[in-house]
Parts: structure tokens; C-alpha cells; sequence
């Protein structure tokens, strides 16, 4: 447990007043560190996610703050954004909450400082990307497909137990959150799991995953884990507003219904152009929903998806194509169930049959089947289930 240990008697602490934190100096970054994060957003300004909240805010509260954690939940519904909050607090030595307040920190201590700029040194975000910036030269030419061991002990383990750069009276002197935590490969699990088991004091260990079963049972049953649900729609209309997200009129209730409550989802599709994916496969899959093959189906699919991977893999030397076109596919297979789903009410058993095809689908991607077999097996199945359940 990452415990908040009591104040001690300083000549630097003023009268009534919480410990000024003693910071050590810390050199620039090099210009070739990972970039770090965006400023972390209020707790209790998080969208949407009332129950997630509410149990960060009594774990605070408490003073006893766990030392790990999963959030998980779908896509883009702000699992990421929280944990940056959740570390926020836990690094500021001026957090404070009542019963009747949530916890907040003073936007001007030493501590909100650096993490309003991304330079706090003790808040440290694990992801895949980090093996470009390893001292092995062998893994900064690895291919970016998961969170490979050799990160998980340059990024997490070894500074996991250093001290800590800031000595402060906080609820924790460092924060780990490792994002997309269902790409730890398998060694790297195992290496988190022994650091989850001994934890150095005052450490908190973050989890963010859209894909909680990914992770071994073992890490699961060591941590406490935070739910995050999609939004409402409610929650939706005043993240658009809040941000100002301007969304293509003619895209934007397909985007919306797209999203399925994922602010996220809306940002990354509308990046990524995904409302032009639906526009070239819309009339092919409503021949479909007709009981009708479509032969081009399929290879447009399998198209968009490679496209998709090409420019990912033109982003950076490291991008591994067989990744990018796992990703893409993963966007495709999403849009072709959005489709479905939108039909459960006129046309259930015909959709649902769809619904389970993309599913299985999904099982043969990950086993390395060729995209353009599924795409094209797909177009069958759906054309085969709009004629089998028609109604009569």
C-alpha cells in the first residue's frame, strides 16, 4: 500500500501551512526523450464517470492509497485522462478533500507546476513506443507490435526502485502508468507481476487497458480495479461542448453513433477519416442487409485497411506493419458492427448472426489470417444471414 507518511518538523514549513517539497534539480530533458503528456485535467472535471470518481476520491480521502491499479473500460471513454488526474493528486503535496469537496491541489505548487509541463520525474508513463528511446540499440530497432520486457525494466523496474526525485510529504513519491497494458507480452507481465508483489514504498502502479482479460489473473487479483463506462449522451453533447470539437456537419451524427459514448472514438475516427470508410461501404453492406453478395466488399475492406497500415508505417521507422494492419483491421471490424448493432431492432436474429461473424472474425485476425480472406468470408456471412432470417 502507497501509505501518506506524516509530516515532519521543517524550517521551510510555515505556519499552518503544508511542507514545501524539496525538489531536486533536474537537467532538461535530452531533445530525444518520448514526449511525455498532456496537462492533467481536474478529477473532478472528468466527464461521465461518476462511480470511477467517486472511488478515487475516497481512496484519498482515506490516506491509504493502494499501490495498484487497473482502469479498464472501452476505447476512448477516459481511462488515460483519469489516471493522469489520479497520479496528479497522489504526486501533489497540497491535495487535500472533505467530505463535502472533492480532492483537489493548488494549480501552483512546485508539483502542478512541472506536471502541468510533463516534466514531473516521478510520474512516469510506460508505453510500447519507449523502445525507441532504450540504450540497446537492439531494441530501438524492434518493431512496435507490444510493450517488450527490455522496456519494462529500463522505464518501470529500475527507476521504480530509485528514490524518488522529489522528496514531498505527497500520497505517493512516484506514479507508473502504463498505457495499452493488454500489449505487455508475456515476459513483461510476469516482470510487472514481481514488481506488483514487492512494491517499493510510496509507489502506485496505473493499468490502463481496454482489454482487462489480456492481463494475467495474478496481476488482476493484486490490484483495485476502476470500471469506466461510455458516456451519455448528455455527457457527450458537453464534452463537445467543453472542448469545442468541431465536428463536420455532415459527419457528425454518424460520428456520434460511431463513438457509442467514447470521446475518444470521435477524435481518432475523425482523424483517421473513418466517416469516409462508411460512405464507400455503406451501399455495399445494405446490399447485404438485402440478402445480396457483394463481391466488392470485401476487397474494398481489405483496401481501406492496408491503406491505413501503409501511412501508419510511414509514421516512424519503428512501426510494425503487421500491428498497423491489426489496428486497422480492429476499426474495420468496429464500423462493420456499428452497422449491425444499428439494425438489432428491424432485423434481430439476421443482425445478431452478423454480430457473431464479425466476432469470430476478430479470433481469425488475431490468429494471423489473411485479411483479405476474412473480408471476403465476412461479406458472404452477412449476405448469408440477411437470406436466411428474412422475414417471412
Amino acid at each position: 500500500m502507497a501509505k501518506k507518511p506524516a509530516a515532519k518538523p521543517s524550517s521551510s514549513r510555515s505556519k499552518g501551512g503544508p511542507r514545501e517539497p524539496a525538489v531536486r534539480e533536474i537537467a532538461n530533458p535530452a531533445p530525444d526523450r518520448p514526449p511525455t503528456h498532456p496537462p492533467p485535467l481536474p478529477l473532478d472535471q472528468l466527464l461521465g464517470q461518476d462511480r470511477a470518481r467517486a472511488v478515487l476520491d475516497a481512496s484519498i480521502r482515506s490516506g491509504r492509497v493502494h499501490h495498484a491499479w487497473i482502469f479498464h473500460g472501452p476505447r476512448g471513454v477516459g481511462k488515460f485522462t483519469a489516471a493522469l488526474s489520479f497520479a496528479a493528486l497522489l504526486l501533489d503535496h497540497t491535495t487535500n478533500a472533505t467530505a463535502k469537496s472533492p480532492p483537489r491541489a493548488d494549480p501552483n505548487s512546485p508539483a502542478a507546476r512541472l506536471l502541468a509541463t510533463g516534466s514531473h520525474p516521478d510520474l512516469h508513463i510506460v508505453r510500447k513506443e519507449l523502445a525507441r528511446y532504450h540504450d540497446d540499440p537492439r531494441i530501438r530497432e524492434r518493431k512496435l507490435s507490444n510493450i517488450p520486457v527490455d522496456v519494462v525494466r529500463s522505464f518501470l523496474l529500475d527507476p521504480g526502485n530509485l528514490a524518488a526525485a522529489v522528496a514531498s510529504p505527497s500520497l505517493a513519491a512516484k506514479v507508473f502508468i502504463v498505457d495499452e497494458a493488454e500489449l505487455l507480452a508475456g515476459p513483461a507481465q510476469n516482470a510487472v507481476l514481481k514488481f506488483l508483489e514487492e512494491p517499493p514504498e510510496r509507489t502506485v502502479v496505473i493499468l490502463v487497458t481496454g482489454s482487462e482479460e489480456a492481463l494475467l489473473p495474478t496481476i488482476r487479483s493484486r490490484c483495485q480495479r476502476v470500471p469506466f463506462l461510455p458516456l451519455t449522451p448528455r455527457d457527450l453533447a458537453a464534452w463537445l461542448k467543453h472542448t469545442g470539437f468541431a465536428l463536420p456537419p455532415a459527419e457528425r451524427d454518424w460520428l456520434i453513433g460511431f463513438a457509442q459514448g467514447a470521446p475518444g472514438v470521435i477524435d481518432t475516427a475523425t482523424r483517421l477519416g473513418l466517416a469516409a470508410w462508411w460512405q464507400r461501404l455503406a451501399p455495399m453492406l445494405d446490399e447485404c442487409a438485402k440478402g445480396r453478395y457483394s463481391p466488392d466488399l470485401g476487397p474494398t475492406c481489405h483496401q481501406l485497411v492496408d491503406e491505413f497500415a501503409q501511412a501508419q508505417e510511414k509514421s516512424g521507422p519503428n512501426v510494425s506493419k503487421d500491428a498497423a494492419n491489426k489496428d486497422g483491421a480492429a476499426w474495420m471490424l468496429r464500423l462493420l458492427a456499428h452497422r449491425w448493432s444499428a439494425g438489432l431492432a428491424d432485423a434481430p436474429d439476421a443482425s445478431l448472426a452478423c454480430l457473431d461473424a464479425i466476432s469470430a472474425a476478430e479470433h481469425e485476425i488475431d490468429a494471423n489470417v489473411n485479411l483479405l480472406f476474412v473480408f471476403e468470408k465476412l461479406s458472404a456471412e452477412f449476405a448469408d444471414a440477411a437470406t436466411q432470417h428474412a422475414v417471412a
